[in-house]
C-alpha cells in the first residue's frame, strides 16, 4: 500500500501510557514510536531505521506486531495495510584479523 503523505494526521498529543516500553531489546517506548510517525516515519521500515525497533536480539519477533499496531493507529489505517519489514539475519562486527589469521588454523602437511 502506498500511503498518501500529503494528508494531515494531526499533531502529536502525548498519552498517559507513552512511557510503556514496546521494544525491550532497544528500550523504545510507545511515545517514541508515536512521535516518529508524527515526524514523518510512516512505514515499518522507516520507524525501524529511525528508532531501531526490531533490530535487537529478537529481530522484531517480540515487538513487531505492537509497533505495527501503534503506527497503524496513528495513521488511521488497519495494521494489515502496512508492509512488514524485511527479515535480515543478525550481523556482528568481525575483526579483519579473524579472516586472515592462519596461526591457529589446522593445516595438513
Amino acid at each position: 500500500m502506498i500511503l498518501d503523505r500529503s494528508r494531515d494526521i494531526g499533531e502529536f498529543v502525548p498519552e498517559k501510557d507513552d512511557d510503556l516500553i514496546i521494544c525491550r531489546c532497544e528500550e523504545i517506548t510507545k511515545g517514541e514510536i508515536r512521535r516518529a510517525v508524527h515526524e514523518g516515519m510512516w512505514t515499518m521500515t522507516e520507524v525501524r531505521r529511525y528508532l531501531r525497533t526490531g533490530m535487537g536480539l529478537c529481530q522484531g519477533k517480540t515487538c513487531g506486531r505492537n509497533v505495527k499496531a501503534i503506527i497503524a493507529k496513528e495513521l488511521g489505517v488497519k495494521p494489515v495495510q502496512l508492509e512488514d519489514c524485511r527479515a535480515r539475519g543478525p550481523a556482528r562486527p568481525v575483526e579483519m584479523g579473524t579472516f586472515g589469521d592462519e596461526t591457529e588454523a589446522c593445516i595438513e602437511e
